[in-house]
């Protein structure tokens, strides 16, 4: 293989989960869409844990809690100039993360341990990658035989780590939550729901062009975001945080299972 179609199979190693990185996921819990009504409540509601508090306090409030998270799950889908990706992510603050992406019909799992990452996709999650990135049917076939059944592992300083490894980056995306405070003015409370039979506040922030964001803050034990949707503009998805401050259990690949992306450069699989 040449060097430039290394150069262009680090760059689809990436490119989906770039699209997770450049996606503004943060921003998205200040500007998405409107969540389904819940069903009604059958018994006496519980008292407004937010009573008299505005949007923007709630939003402030959400914001510090959510942040204050050792590890969460993130869940749904996200569009990046015009690509959806569906993720599915557990990541802790010690920049560890699993889980799994779908592109285009093809799926990839990711693993992130001791600042080291895998990624192992099926031929079809390959061929969208690479094909994107303008290779030729010869040389994704090339790399397809070389990486098939095994995980592509990406050693910090190498091509696609840094990117690789923002999708593993708690810390960044909890401080980026809280970077901008104007983002939450402008916010009114809409209807309360539920997301997964817990129930929230939502707050809503609308922009001009149509785009809308809706945030669910639970109304039960701490005010974490639960859910955040984005509908109209150019990037709408829809992100479910759950499992917060539970153990996130990664386990790196035996070296059997491996491609190292140094010795694939050197033209072997090894």
């Amino acid at each position: 293989m040449t060097s430039q179609s290394h150069r262009k199979l680090r760059a689809a190693a990436v490119v989906c989960a770039v699209a997770v990185v450049t996606a503004p996921v943060p921003a998205a819990a200040w500007a998405a869409a409107d969540l389904p009504a819940a069903a009604p409540a059958v018994a006496a509601p519980s008292p407004d844990p937010f009573s008299g508090l505005t949007a923007g306090e709630i939003g402030d409030r959400a914001v510090t809690a959510t942040r204050s998270a050792t590890s969460l799950r993130m869940t749904g889908r996200v569009v990046s100039e015009g690509q959806p990706l569906d993720i599915d992510f557990a990541v802790n603050d010690s920049d560890e993360c699993t889980g799994l992406m779908k592109i285009e019909g093809g799926a990839a799992e990711l693993r992130r341990v001791d600042h080291v990452t895998y990624m192992k996709g099926d031929e079809a999650f390959w061929r969208a990658s690479m094909a994107s990135q303008g290779m030729s049917e010869k040389q994704i076939t090339t790399v397809l035989e070389l990486i098939k059944d095994r995980w592509l592992k990406i050693a910090p300083g190498q091509a696609g780590s840094q990117d690789l490894g923002g999708v593993c980056d708690l810390k960044s995306f909890l401080a980026d939550l809280g970077k901008d405070k104007e983002r939450r003015r402008g916010l009114t409370r809409g209807p309360d729901g539920k997301v997964d039979g817990t129930p929230v506040a939502t707050l809503v922030k609308k922009k001009a062009g149509g785009e809308t964001t809706t945030v669910s803050v639970s109304e039960q034990g701490k005010p974490y975001i639960l859910k955040m949707v984005r509908k109209g503009g150019k990037e709408p998805g829809a992100l479910v945080l759950s499992d917060y401050d539970k153990p996130v259990d990664v386990k790196a690949p035996l070296p059997g299972e491996t491609v190292d992306l140094a010795k694939l450069d050197r033209g072997t699989s090894a």
